[in-house]
């Protein structure tokens, strides 16, 4: 597929995506007039790409990952940074979902406070 089918059919610019080849994250293969040509497990890559963009990882980082997972053959030499950037990535994720959690019940607990001070006030403008 070209360029302009992947840009569509994982809703990621242009720009990004030649942004992503010229980091050597997308090696698509060039054909005789130029154009890239993209095989459909580049949309999957280009969605992890994004996704671990989105968590922070460099690009280096997700080198480091997609040698490990993408490549034809396990490279053993790999292994130690993928698994010390995954660790260190997987912790911050559950830290920060624990805050999350935790902002999510102080909001519940201060929606209920609220909606029975409202319903106190209903009732009482009620009686009045």
């Amino acid at each position: 597929m070209h360029i302009s089918e992947l840009s569509r059919k994982t809703g990621v610019s242009l720009r990004s995506l030649r942004y992503y080849e010229e980091k050597e994250l997308l090696c698509p293969e060039r054909l005789g007039n130029g154009y890239r040509e993209y095989r459909e497990t580049d949309i999957e890559r280009v969605r992890l790409i994004q996704m671990y963009f989105s968590l922070g990882l460099t690009v280096m980082e997700i080198m480091s990952f997609f040698q490990c997972a993408f490549d034809e053959q396990l490279k053993i030499e790999c292994l130690p940074n993928a698994v010390e950037v995954g660790k260190r990535k997987l912790d911050e994720i559950q830290l920060q979902i624990e805050l999350l959690k935790q902002a999510e019940t102080h909001l519940q607990e201060n929606i209920a406070a609220w909606e029975a001070i409202l319903d106190k006030g209903d009732r009482a403008h009620e009686q009045g």
